[in-house]
């Protein structure tokens, strides 16, 4: 069933389509409607799952943690401040192995508040070992959340997925609509090999001593690391199931592009477009989206972007005293195996526009720059 419908409600679709047994969640802007809807299902039948309903983000993710403990396919959703409060839980839950599924929709951190996009929320907890998949489209929308259930569950860790705020989550697009009769085949109902059992004795998140606390954490970084393959092969699976996938990169134009401008999120669309029209002014320049950021891609990144003479990465975020994050991570995947000038760019911060205008101006400087003078540029910042 095809439903034209808004990103909020895209993740909350995919939520019923993979039976989700416990929802707990706080309402924060902008991701109030994605557990508006979720409740409403609940409430009347459309998903046979508990709605725990809380006082805090702090609580949610406590919740769901339990809830995921005992063996239910659990689901969470917040933005910015709900997720900077959520951060000591979220290390619990990757320290306990639990396939929890949050849906972060980006917006920008106060103070000054700020109710609009940019990627510092989700990006300041990229190293708590949560996977990290940036949606594009509402469509990859319901379908990622699908498909990270699956890639929670094999792997034992849990899997934040991320949209741009009104840009994505209060857009409305064209979906297709999957139930869960169509996704039980790829999602089966989730058994959980440990759990909490008050008939059954076991210790959970006990005391660590220095002889085992380090081998534990040996295996979540074994286990991040074995997750790109899970991801590709869920990726896979999936598109044979519904004729959609997405892959870790997604590389556009870039076969012989001399230039390559690499994104993430709802910039990559309107990039795209700007390298179309730049293709047909005979400009050799391409465009990577970065879909996948924990576990970082750097084999698929490095593939593609070591056949060009330059890289611009364009970041919808800031590492304060650094540079921007996706440029931090994409030099590092370059580093020691190719000499290819690279520079960063921010632009968008606090759901300022990134037109299709500020893209091709990055563009035709990082072509025009011999050498980068800066390996970071603020664009559209006034004087």
């Amino acid at each position: 069933m095809k439903k034209v419908i808004m990103g909020n409600h895209a993740v909350s679709y995919g939520v019923r389509a993979s039976e989700v047994k416990v929802i707990s969640a706080y309402p924060i802007t902008p991701q109030t409607q994605v557990v508006e809807l979720l409740s409403e299902m609940c409430a009347n039948g459309e998903i046979d799952a508990k709605f725990i309903m809380v006082e805090s983000e702090h609580s949610a993710m406590t919740a769901c943690v339990g809830a995921s403990a005992a063996g239910a396919r659990t689901f969470t959703a917040t933005s910015a401040q709900g997720l900077l409060l959520m951060h000591e839980i979220l290390h619990w839950a990757v320290g306990a192995r639990l396939p929890i599924v949050l849906a972060n929709i980006n917006r920008a951190v106060g103070p000054p508040w700020s109710i609009w996009t940019d990627q510092n929320d989700s990006l300041s907890q990229r190293d708590v070992g949560w996977l990290q998949i940036y949606c594009e489209s509402n469509q990859e929308t319901q379908d990622t959340i699908i498909q990270s259930f699956k890639i929670a569950e094999k792997i034992k860790l849990p899997v934040m997925i991320v949209l741009d705020a009104f840009f994505l989550s209060h857009t409305f697009e064209i979906v297709d609509i999957l139930e869960a009769e169509q996704v039980r085949a790829f999602l089966p109902p989730y058994v959980a090999d440990k759990q909490v059992d008050v008939t059954e004795s076991h210790s959970f998140g006990n005391l660590a001593s220095p002889d085992s606390y380090m081998e534990l954490r040996y295996m979540i970084q074994k286990a991040m690391e074995d997750s790109r393959e899970v991801i590709r092969e869920v990726d896979e699976e999936f598109g044979k199931h519904f004729g959609r996938s997405y892959g870790l990169v997604k590389p556009y134009r870039c076969e012989d592009a001399e230039t390559i401008l690499v994104t993430s999120g709802t910039v990559a669309s309107t990039t795209r477009a700007v390298i179309d029209e730049m293709r047909d002014e005979g400009i050799k320049i391409g465009a990577l989206k970065i879909r996948v950021f924990r576990p970082f891609p750097f084999e698929e990144v490095f593939d593609v972007l070591s056949k060009a003479k330059k890289v611009a990465v364009i970041d919808r975020n800031i590492s304060f005293g650094h540079h921007g994050i996706f440029f931090q991570e994409v030099k590092s995947a370059l580093y020691g195996r190719t000499d290819i000038p690279i520079a960063g760019y921010i632009a968008g911060l606090g759901g300022r526009d990134v037109t299709p205008t500020v893209i091709r101006e990055i563009a035709d400087k990082a072509i025009s720059d011999k050498k980068p003078e800066r390996e970071i540029n603020w664009i559209g910042v006034k004087e």
